[in-house]
């Protein structure tokens, strides 16, 4: 690995993305809690950086007034539908607005994360 960037072949896998939230540790807490990442350093109610199974790393940056595009997500890929339909329901059973998973472009369903950004949970 070099630096944020792992290269297999001729490819470059993205490894790192932050995101400006307009609040970090509402933030974190989901991520941890519905996406399984861990947080492995923070600085105040400013900075978070995590990390997942595959060593991906999201930072996240507190900012004011964050309006993200419309369609703008960020997914989280499960192994099954069942897992889909799991963090589904523990999300609903959480207090969030929550629809059901639908076939589209796999077996998905939208989010909205605290912090002002969308989720997107998915399986083939």
């Amino acid at each position: 690995m070099d630096g944020f960037f792992c290269r297999y072949g001729d490819r470059i896998q993205l490894k790192h993305l932050n995101l400006t939230v307009n609040d970090v540790e509402a933030s974190r807490e989901f991520l941890e809690k519905y996406v399984e990442m861990t947080c492995v350093n923070s600085r105040g109610k400013g900075f978070a950086a995590m990390f997942d199974d595959n060593q991906f790393v999201l930072t996240l940056m507190k900012g004011k007034d964050v309006r993200y595009p419309k369609t703008f997500h960020i997914g989280f890929p499960q192994e099954s539908r069942e897992k889909v339909d799991q963090i589904n329901k523990q999300l609903k059973e959480g207090g969030y607005e929550v629809n059901s998973s639908i076939e589209s472009h796999g077996y998905t369903f939208y989010v909205k994360a605290p912090g002002g950004f969308t989720v997107g949970i998915l399986s083939e």
